[in-house]
């Protein structure tokens, strides 16, 4: 395995270099998600529960935010390869527009009916009750978060990905002393329980815009030429609407899929119990993917750099099955951690700080062995779609690799375990996991077919 991943001196180097910044990143904000679960399960499994659900639709914002970055990082890194400014001012400004604007009307519908939302999500009218007033001020949130995590794509792209781990971290930060302060009401401040959460995101999410539009005016790295991001141009719009709204769509897509998981649940004959368990286990479980977002996130800078250089079909390939390579082994050591900490650490002290006990602690253990063991997989699908595919240009094909398993087989052989069939927690959370394992092959497939790199090296308009 050593040779098959050996590259020249300095490369892992490099690689760690650009990937560490957006691990500790996203770690930061997963850590948040932990937080928030950790602060609302103190209230009781029946708020966890409710913020839960809630978080169905605000975790396909999410995926429409991480969209709109990776459209823009197409775009960026190749830009970045020319020295090209003038359009990444540009592409800058095109991202911001279509986000906000798509951000905005996604926050007015949960603004409006936040009940008959919360309805949808489960059987249980209480949960609905609970979660409309988080729901409500959550989605605002999004619209500044949005925008600024368009300017932290941008400086990832331009090899600076350590500025999103800095105003995400002040961010985070912000969010949880919010969060202490407005949920238990401490210092003084109201006891706002559920509503407060949502008050602290907000406010963090408003902070953080301003630091990134204060970095954005005196930032040397990345200068705006600011008449190019407020008209941007048709030309612009048309390029990132081809290659970005395909990746829009496909996280779209991929983050209704997910969300329709947790609806799933939701409508179980023990809903409280499946949402409290899985609203602990996807954070845990998120904690432990970062890593792997970080590499893929890198292997899109590295790869798209390489493209914008103009280096060679050989070249390219070479990169791209190291970096792929290097992710397995990364992903297999974090399985085998992960599954040595769940009997060591998480079911004996995380479980009862969560509240999770009896039936609850026997479905979050369930789904922690099948999310973990799946790592390895998940490592590779992530790189090889969000890093490889996307950055050449191929986004057709890596949406269809993200959404095909997923709602062709993932949603249909859980929804048949839990709701038709309504067998235990077991055959239910290895449902859960067939996405990556359908993934597995087409992604090795189409990786290695070498026509994604034909096409974007051929495809000069794209630059």
């Amino acid at each position: 395995m050593a040779i098959l991943i050996r590259r020249e001196q300095g490369f892992y180097r490099r690689l760690m270099k650009l990937s560490m910044p957006i691990v500790l990143q996203n770690l930061i904000t997963f850590s948040l998600g932990l937080i928030d679960t950790f602060m609302v399960s103190q209230l009781g499994n029946t708020e966890m529960a409710a913020v839960t659900a809630a978080n169905v639709p605000v975790f396909l914002l999410i995926s429409i935010v991480f969209g709109v970055q990776s459209g823009l990082g197409i775009l960026v890194s190749q830009y970045w390869g020319k020295q090209d400014m003038k359009s990444i001012s540009r592409s800058i400004g095109v991202a911001s527009f279509v986000g906000a604007a798509v951000a905005t009307v996604l926050a007015a519908v949960l603004f409006f009916w936040p009940v008959q939302i919360m309805d949808l999500l489960s059987n249980n009218h209480q949960l609905s009750i609970l979660g409309a007033p988080y729901l409500k001020i959550i989605g605002i949130s999004y619209i500044f978060n949005m925008l600024s995590s368009v300017y932290a794509s941008a400086q990832r792209s331009a090899e600076n990905p350590s500025f999103g781990m800095k105003l995400f971290g002040a961010s985070t930060l912000i969010n949880t002393g919010l969060n202490y302060l407005l949920i238990f009401g401490k210092l003084g401040f109201p006891m706002l329980g559920i509503q407060g959460a949502a008050i602290a995101t907000l406010c963090a999410r408003i902070c953080e815009f301003i630091i990134c539009s204060i970095y954005a005016l005196r930032d040397k790295r990345i200068r705006v030429q600011w008449a190019a991001f407020v008209r941007p141009g048709w030309d612009m719009l048309r390029r990132f609407l081809k290659y970005a709204s395909p990746v829009v769509l496909n996280e779209a897509g991929w983050g209704l899929g997910t969300s329709m998981l947790t609806v799933i649940l939701g409508y179980t004959e023990n809903s409280v119990e499946m949402l409290a368990a899985n609203a602990v286990m996807g954070n845990l479980g998120r904690l432990f993917l970062v890593f792997c977002f970080g590499l893929g996130a890198a292997t899109a800078v590295l790869v798209g750099k390489a493209i914008g250089e103009g280096q060679s079909e050989e070249d390219i390939m070479s990169l791209s099955k190291a970096l792929l390579r290097f992710t397995v082994v990364s992903g297999t050591v974090l399985a085998a951690i992960a599954l040595v900490l769940l009997p060591t650490l998480f079911m004996p002290v995380v479980f009862p700080l969560f509240k999770l006990f009896g039936e609850s602690a026997a479905i979050a253990t369930a789904l922690a062995v099948t999310s973990f063991a799946s790592i390895p997989l998940h490592a590779y699908t992530i790189s090889s779609i969000t890093g490889v595919l996307r950055s050449g240009g191929d986004v057709l094909w890596s949406a269809a690799l993200d959404l095909g398993p997923q709602w062709i087989v993932c949603l249909p052989l859980t929804a048949l375990c839990a709701l038709v069939l309504k067998t235990g927690i077991w055959p239910i959370a290895l449902a859960m996991q067939t996405e990556s394992v359908a993934k597995l092959p087409l992604c090795l497939y189409r990786v290695r077919s070498r026509k994604w790199i034909h096409d974007v090296t051929a495809n000069k308009e794209m630059l």
